[in-house]
């Protein structure tokens, strides 16, 4: 019995018998206590230096200039912490037809050289960054709606003056469609038919719980906000089907129209940002056979003048906990998006809706 047992012993040693088996609860505390040992050496083994020393030994055995044979010195470390974007340029360079021509294919398409471009909403904020931009790639003819006279004059008068391409600005409510239509027709009448529409005018609120929101400001926000979005929507891609021209229609919906924003309550807003989204959608399936694409940017959470405001000071230290980049989106960080959306290098871009949150959505 005894050389029995030894025998066993002996062949469990030598590995050529299995472990008893082990319970599927122990090894999983066995498992839970290893990686927690691990993740609390790894934190006190990080040393945040403010100086990094250097060796530098030259090649062959020579000796540095001070006759050592290695420089020594230290170099400072500059600790990253998350901040909003810097301030956008105030220069507006456009694109010049020498320029372009030297320009190849690649880049060339990614420009609107010769497009009429409009922008509502372009005023101020993001939709005056975007037609700043379009300016710069090369557009033939900005033209701005927005519903404040004197905001919209000074900034095309400044847009011009900082370009030099023709500018024009039509003192338009993109809920009258009476209006909407007769500026388009006089765009259409002055440039020829618009190639490009970015649709950014919108309003937003928060911070009003759905229990308590007032049945007349959600009719105002979902008629600025969506309605607003079809009538331009219907009229500049009317004049693009009357001119057999290919278009392209850029919304400005939000991320909002994707995710439940927290800790502020705003259903109304989520509601019509997710209604322009929808309705790109099916105007991009609708008008694919006249070659008008249709597309829609939706924003996180970004610095503009209506975020710097003292009272959502609380909320943005939330917003950018919640942001993987841990900050807020600068007012020009939709402009790359927009000018490739608007340019002929996402001619087979339609329907989409592209997200610039810094990856807030993520979580």
């Amino acid at each position: 019995m005894a050389s029995r047992v030894a025998s066993r012993l002996a062949t469990r040693v030598n590995g050529m018998m299995p472990r008893p088996p082990v319970s599927p609860a122990a090894n999983m505390m066995r498992q839970t206590r290893h990686f927690s040992a691990t993740a609390c050496t790894l934190k006190k083994d990080v040393i945040r230096e403010a100086e990094v020393p250097v060796s530098v030994y030259q090649p062959d055995g020579k000796r540095s200039s001070s006759g050592a044979a290695a420089d020594h010195f230290k170099i400072n470390v500059v600790q990253n912490t998350p901040a909003d974007a810097p301030e956008p340029s105030d220069m507006v360079q456009a694109l010049t037809k020498s320029q372009y021509e030297r320009l190849p294919k690649t880049i060339r398409d990614m420009t609107v050289y010769d497009k009429v471009v409009i922008v509502t909403g372009g005023a101020r904020g993001l939709g005056n960054f975007m037609a700043r931009a379009l300016a710069e790639a090369g557009a033939k003819a900005i033209v701005l709606f927005d519903a404040n006279q004197e905001l919209g004059d000074a900034s095309a008068a400044e847009l011009n003056q900082k370009s030099g391409l023709p500018v024009s600005f039509f003192k338009v409510d993109v809920r009258d469609d009476a209006a909407i239509q007769a500026a388009v027709d006089a765009v259409v009448q002055t440039y020829g038919a618009p190639d490009v529409l970015v649709n950014s005018a919108g309003i937003a609120d928060s911070n009003i719980p759905a229990e308590v929101y007032d049945a007349a400001m959600f009719r105002r926000l979902i008629d600025i906000n969506l309605t607003g979005s079809f009538l331009m929507s219907k009229a500049v891609g009317n004049a693009m089907m009357k001119a057999n021209k290919m278009g392209s229609i850029i919304l400005v919906a939000s991320m909002s129209g994707s995710i439940v924003n927290y800790p502020q309550e705003q259903s109304c807003y989520n509601a019509s940002k997710a209604g322009v989204i929808q309705l790109g959608k099916s105007l991009a399936a609708e008008w694919a056979k006249y070659s008008i694409r249709v597309n829609m940017i939706s924003p996180g959470y970004m610095d503009t003048a209506l975020n710097r405001v003292p009272a959502l000071d609380a909320q943005k230290i939330q917003w950018r906990d919640r942001t993987p980049q841990a900050r807020l989106g600068g007012v020009d960080e939709l402009n790359g998006l927009c000018v490739y959306l608007a340019s002929d290098s996402s001619t087979f871009v339609t329907g989409s809706n592209m997200i610039i949150d810094g990856g807030y959505t993520l979580w």
